[in-house]
């Protein structure tokens, strides 16, 4: 059954849990294993060691504006503060509607065929500049950038660093799956 996105919004600010609007319809997060989280946050901590303070880092928040129907949210993601303050005055749902210089997916069997099937063309479609899949199984990244006219490169990285090109930082991957 489709739900409007005010009664989205009153779950995800009342319930404990993480949830997700997905073609009108909930869906929670699951929860997620230790090396699952691990990565997440060892990315998070990577960013937020070398990103200037105009930038913020978060995990399994805000929820991205897709569409009226569609709302996601990512496991990694990077906010500029001044979009962050277009929000402060609000009381509603964290939520973005301008694309994001980045976010990421950590693989995991629960969500794997869901990241690629639903949430990756979603973030393409708002426009987000770099979208990364971690895989804790394979070691692997794979980094999609949006080029000038719209369409996404994919590089898939196996050993050393990883340079996020929309932030000019370089991530190891050595560090991330430590």
């Amino acid at each position: 059954m489709a739900v409007s996105y005010a009664t989205y919004e009153r779950l995800a600010l009342e319930d404990d849990a993480i949830w997700e609007l997905v073609c009108g319809k909930l869906r929670e997060k699951p929860l997620m294993t230790q090396e699952h989280n691990s990565i997440g946050r060892n990315l998070a901590r990577e960013l937020l060691r070398m990103l200037p303070e105009e930038l913020d880092v978060e995990r399994n928040a805000p929820a991205l504006k897709v569409s009226e129907r569609n709302y996601v949210v990512p496991d990694v993601a990077v906010i500029p503060r001044e979009l962050q303050r277009t929000l402060a005055d609000s009381r509603g749902l964290e939520k973005y509607d301008s694309p994001l210089p980045f976010v990421a997916e950590v693989w995991s069997p629960s969500t794997g065929n869901y990241d690629v099937e639903t949430k990756f063309p979603e973030y393409r479609e708002r426009g987000d500049l770099e979208i990364w899949r971690i895989h804790p199984r394979e070691r692997t990244v794979t980094a999609w950038r949006r080029q000038c006219d719209g369409s996404y490169s994919e590089s898939v990285y196996r050993s050393g660093s990883v340079r996020i090109e929309s932030l000019g930082v370089e991530i190891s991957l050595d560090r991330l799956f430590r």
